[in-house]
């Protein structure tokens, strides 16, 4: 069973940047399209970024588009996520998993401070 730990997170003014990382174990790695998920205090688990097993495909939420950018590392098994121009809104939990796993990492706390 595929495993995620998630890596990065802090506490950042808005305006700023972090990449988080997301180390996976598992064979099937390279064949899975990987996302990036968040959670805000009181809200559902949304997906705000996912790449295709290749990295030639990526797509995301409406409210990241041109401020993060996902990428993948097949050789070493990490998925990034590059945030900028953060807004005090993207605070949330970050979370990564394979798009068809159904384990999910103890996630990563992202803080966004006016």
């Amino acid at each position: 069973q595929a495993r995620f730990v998630e890596s990065g997170g802090g506490l950042v003014q808005a305006g700023g940047s972090l990449r988080l990382s997301c180390a996976a174990s598992g064979s099937t790695f390279s064949f899975n399209a990987m996302g990036w998920y968040r959670q805000a205090p009181g809200k559902q688990r949304d997906l705000v970024a996912s790449i295709s097993y290749t990295g030639g495909r990526t797509n995301y939420t409406d409210s990241v588009k041109g401020r993060f950018t996902i990428s993948r590392d097949n050789a070493k098994k990490i998925v990034y996520l590059q945030m900028n121009s953060l807004k005090p809104e993207d605070t949330a939990v970050y979370y990564c998993k394979g798009l068809l796993s159904t384990s999910w990492g103890q996630g990563t706390q992202v803080t966004v401070s006016s």
